[in-house]
């Protein structure tokens, strides 16, 4: 991968992030100002309070309740959900037709070709997409076969865009440990994909540009005042 290719993905990873992530984000914290947005549980809302803030008055009440869902929960889903428009948008160059594979590309360590379905992080599949990823790479391996095309196991991959091996979790290892396809995690990862010893890193990098430029401290605290206003908060500060 020449400088040039590989500035026009770290680009595009900003694109993605800002537009894909950060603005969602924004969107999914305004509506936080709402205390229908909560399943309020009394007791542990007054006691989060307190270990929070020290205090159990409404905007402490309300800033327990806002902030994991702010900093956690929230923009957590959001980056899981985009997966696809990461393929389409981040690495489209390398985008597939295949059924049930993400994106094709030589591999810039052994030089063969991969197909490979891509996944957020490393604790993101389940016991059932454990079967349907090996019925995918088990079809594509057939129909290769029909077609008088010879694919190893090794060619069929699942690339997990951030984390390294001692995080994922058993369902990823069984993928490899029931069906030998490789699991291929964060830097491991994009150093197949760009030949790059650096790219996950400077990916990185570039988000953290993104996120300066996200500087949403003053609208959360306005945002965390509206909550404590709300009736539902202020009848439980003591």
């Amino acid at each position: 991968m020449t400088n040039a290719e590989k500035q026009v993905i770290l680009d595009r990873v900003k694109i993605w992030f800002n537009e894909s992530i950060a603005k969602q984000h924004i969107i999914n914290t305004e509506k936080l100002k709402n205390a229908k947005e909560f399943n309020i549980n009394p007791f542990l809302a007054v006691y989060l309070a307190n270990f929070l803030s020290g205090t159990s008055q409404a905007r402490d009440i309300a800033k327990a309740l806002i902030l994991p869902r702010v900093l956690g929960t929230s923009i957590t889903t959001s980056f899981g959900t985009q997966m696809q428009r990461f393929t389409n948008d981040v690495l489209s160059a390398f985008g597939s037709t295949t059924a049930g594979i993400d994106i094709e590309f030589i591999d810039q360590l052994d030089g063969r070709k991969k197909y490979c379905q891509l996944k957020a992080g490393p604790n993101t599949i389940n016991k059932d997409d454990v079967e349907t990823i090996a019925g995918h790479f088990n079809g594509v391996i057939k129909l290769a076969r029909t077609n008088n095309q010879s694919l190893a196991f090794d060619q069929m991959i699942v690339g997990v865009i951030y984390g390294c091996d001692a995080d994922l979790s058993s369902h990823y290892k069984r993928i490899t440990s029931q069906y030998h396809y490789p699991v291929i995690v964060g830097n491991d990862f994009w150093k197949c994909l760009t030949g790059d010893d650096n790219f996950y890193h400077d990916m990185i990098d570039a988000i953290g540009e993104v996120a300066i430029e996200a500087n949403f401290t003053e609208r959360l605290n306005e945002i965390i005042d509206e909550l404590a206003r709300n009736p539902e908060i202020s009848k439980l500060a003591r």
